[in-house]
């Protein structure tokens, strides 16, 4: 047994010592190789089944189904954009007009104790009719209870009082009045018009001024001698050239007009007060 055993052992060992080729290989052993398989993990408890899928797949369509659809989402409306503010136009000023300050229809009594001088030289003072002063510049004297007064600025000198000259756009006028009345029995003397004599030059100036305050004027009369008359509801202002056409008057007027002496006269003369 021994020997046959080394006999064997001999017989395999010459064997494998040999070269081995494809044409002489020996396949009639093959070693049978397996792959190698990791061992499966445990099982789930409740493994899900098809029909449990099935039967949850069907749960949810149904919950869908019977779920009421969601109300589509409001369309929000633009907030309405307000039309841009118009600026609006200014009130006209139906208050009377006024000369430097001095408003029509202020009390013949207020002007002078206001000290309201619109005149050169600077110290001159508002002399009237009703004073008796006013005879040195060549006006009538009449008491307050006169329908109408006319007053005019005036200075003191050592012969005594002379007149002044109104200043007008900055430009001494040739002459001026300022007259008052009474509206009605027992009311106080009231300023309701003022004239002065300006040069042509101070008058255009005036227009373009008056122009840029209260708008353009109503253009009366013949075109050669032009009337500009700017007016709201208490008053009216007038430019008008004379006929020598290097002159014009200058008429602040309160309306309605109070009552006159008949036979006055609107038209203010160069050389002498108007005595209505």
């Amino acid at each position: 047994m021994k020997r046959a055993s080394l006999i064997a052992f001999v017989l395999s060992a010459t064997y494998l010592a040999a070269p081995l080729s494809p044409a002489h290989a020996d396949t009639h052993y093959e070693g049978h190789v397996q792959a190698y398989v990791p061992p499966k993990g445990p099982a789930p408890a409740n493994p899900p089944s098809a029909a449990s899928a099935v039967n949850t797949t069907s749960v949810a369509l149904a919950a869908s189904a019977t779920k009421p659809p969601a109300p589509a989402a409001k369309k929000r409306r633009p907030a309405p954009v307000a039309p841009p503010a118009r600026p609006r136009a200014p009130a006209p000023d139906d208050s009377p007009f006024a000369f430097r300050g001095i408003s029509l229809g202020t009390p013949l009594s207020a002007l002078r104790q206001t000290d309201m001088v619109r005149a050169t030289p600077h110290e001159s003072e508002l002399l009237c009719e009703t004073d008796v002063a006013g005879s040195d510049i060549g006006m009538m004297i009449k008491s307050y209870t006169s329908q109408t007064v006319a007053c005019r600025w005036a200075h003191h000198t050592a012969q005594g009082w002379a007149p002044s000259r109104a200043v007008v756009d900055g430009v001494p006028a040739v002459d001026h009045i300022l007259r008052f009345a009474h509206a009605s029995a027992g009311d106080p003397l009231r300023l309701y018009e003022m004239s002065f004599v300006v040069d042509s030059t101070t008058a255009f100036d005036l227009r373009d001024l008056l122009a840029s305050r209260y708008g353009a004027p109503r253009v009366l009369g013949a075109s050669s001698l032009p009337l500009l008359v700017w007016e709201n509801a208490a008053s009216t202002i007038t430019i008008c050239l004379l006929p020598d056409s290097h002159r014009a008057t200058l008429t602040y007027l309160l309306k309605p007009a109070p009552l006159r002496a008949k036979g006055s006269e609107k038209t203010l003369k160069l050389s002498q007060f108007d005595e209505g």
